[in-house]
């Protein structure tokens, strides 16, 4: 069947779109490239003008800067700064010590392990346990019944040798009678003289055998060998104990007493020489480790003594040469078996300059110290360093007696840097009864004369910071800035009550207890 063919269906139409023109479409295409060689001409610009010293990137000359330079929060320090408040102490002439520390340990100068020499029953112990005991005393008793037999059997047998004995020497006196009238053989004579000298050797013998019977009983009552101190008891009564046991008890002498420690091998030049200049004093630091007595009275003097001996080898394995020293001990504050801290004094420094060891700051050139001059500046002065000793150092050279350094506050110091120096702080004396108070108020009684206590120095990069000649104001919470009072002046004496202001804003401001040229204005002050 033939169909009829049908019209062909329209084709949707179709929107057409506008081309973009080649100089729209080139110019999107090229901005990315405009901006991207911008930031690279900006970047380099900023770079060459702060390689160049350019503004904003210029650099401050030498010449320009403030005297020391900059502080750590970029302010300046130095002349025309405020006056940095330091502690400084005067250089002192003085004898220094100098000394060798070590650790050592405390030992007994005998001891004594109580060790029977014949074996039997334990019947009495005649100590108390920890007691102080002489030389003599009775310790332990064991029973003696079967040495005292002993005894008393070689005593008979003596006994009986004696009587043989004088019957023998009789004998040899008549036979000898009976040669001299041809009575007897001289056989027979010289047969009795052989017995008598038998039965002097039996008698000889039985002396022995009765000593030796003598000491086995004496074995049964044992007595301290030394004077000491008795430690625990390591066997009851009534224990059968023989010489093969590991004791009874132990005894120690512990005055005097010893401690032995160990140098390096380095110092021991200068240990011979302390010897051969005379004794070596060694002393105990044990006040370092002492617990507060109740009543807090002080702890008592270190135990000191004296150096005995050094080893005749180094210890090749650690390289220390041990040494020995003794100490009396009669307060019984050493202890055999305890660690100590060891302190020997070698030599004395005469006539030394003497600084603390807190005053000594380090620098790319070595050693220095900030001195402070008259004009209350100080002078950044290179020293050679000798001994260090605990808290003190020797300045060998570049400082000269009596000259002040700075101990503390260097790290805001630099080379005429202007400082305030403090004064120690002496408390005031209480009134009779006067009960505990409160904060003591600052710029009090106490205060240095002429309003020259050391003030509060602002942190690094405080806002608002005043030159020293203008006062500080305070802003409250949420208040106008604070006018002056008219008492708060650069040389107001600390602790002089100044009248409060009321500021604009409407709660009034409190004026400073002290208003010095270094104080620093809370957050939020104006300038005057």
């Amino acid at each position: 069947m033939n169909e009829v063919p049908r019209a062909p269906e329209p084709l949707p139409p179709v929107v057409s779109t506008p081309a973009l023109t080649p100089p729209m479409t080139q110019r999107r295409r090229r901005w990315p490239r405009v901006l991207l060689m911008l930031l690279v001409l900006a970047g380099g610009a900023a770079g060459l003008a702060w390689w160049m010293g350019w503004p904003p990137f210029a650099r401050v000359s030498q010449s320009a800067a403030p005297a020391g330079g900059f502080g750590p929060s970029g302010g300046p320090r130095g002349r025309g700064a405020p006056p940095v408040p330091v502690s400084a102490v005067a250089a002192a002439t003085r004898d220094l010590p100098i000394f060798l520390d070590a650790l050592g340990t405390v030992q007994a100068s005998n001891t004594i392990t109580i060790v029977p020499q014949v074996s039997g029953r334990l019947i009495e112990v005649a100590f108390r346990e920890g007691q102080d005991v002489q030389a003599g005393d009775v310790l332990v008793r064991l029973d003696p019944r079967s040495y005292q037999a002993t005894l008393d059997q070689a005593i008979a047998t003596r006994a009986q040798r004696v009587a043989q004995l004088a019957n023998a020497r009789l004998d040899l006196t008549r036979y000898t009678q009976l040669v001299r009238n041809n009575g007897a053989s001289q056989q027979t004579l010289d047969t009795q003289r052989a017995t008598v000298a038998q039965l002097e050797a039996q008698l000889q013998y039985d002396e022995a055998t009765i000593a030796q019977a003598q000491v086995q009983l004496d074995y049964t009552t044992i007595r301290s060998p030394i004077d000491g101190r008795v430690g625990l008891r390591q066997v009851d009564v009534g224990n059968f104990v023989q010489t093969s046991s590991t004791g009874i008890v132990v005894v120690t002498q512990v005055r005097p007493i010893a401690v032995n420690f160990t140098l390096p091998q380095q110092t021991l030049p200068q240990v011979t020489e302390a010897i051969a200049a005379g004794p070596v004093p060694v002393s105990i630091r044990l006040g370092e480790s002492a617990m507060p007595r109740p009543d807090g009275a002080a702890p008592p003097a270190d135990p000191t003594g004296t150096l005995v001996t050094v080893d005749n080898q180094v210890d090749q394995a650690t390289g220390t040469i041990r040494l020995k020293a003794l100490f009396p001990n009669e307060d019984q504050r050493l202890w055999p078996g305890a660690f100590v801290n060891v302190r020997m004094q070698v030599t004395t420094l005469r006539g030394a300059t003497i600084i603390p060891l807190v005053a000594v700051q380090r620098g790319p050139d070595g050693a220095f110290v900030f001195v402070v001059q008259q004009d209350n500046t100080v002078e950044q002065r290179p020293i050679v360093l000798g001994v260090m000793q605990g808290t003190d150092a020797v300045a060998m050279r570049g400082l000269r007696p009596g000259e002040t350094v700075v101990t503390s506050g260097a790290l805001r110091l630099a080379q005429g840097s202007a400082v305030q120096v403090a004064e120690a702080v002496q408390p005031p004396p209480r009134p009779a009864g006067a009960g505990g108070g409160g904060r003591r108020r600052q710029g009090g009684a106490n205060a240095p004369e002429g309003g020259n206590r050391p003030a509060a120095t602002p942190p690094a990069g405080t806002p608002g910071q005043t030159a020293p000649s203008a006062p500080s104001t305070q802003t409250p919470a949420g208040g106008s800035p604070a006018q002056p009072p008219a008492s708060a002046t650069p040389t107001q004496a600390p602790g002089a009550a100044a009248p409060a202001q009321t500021p604009t804003g409407g709660a009034p401001a409190q004026a400073p207890a002290a208003a010095t040229p270094a104080q620093a204005p809370a957050a939020g002050a104006a300038r005057p």
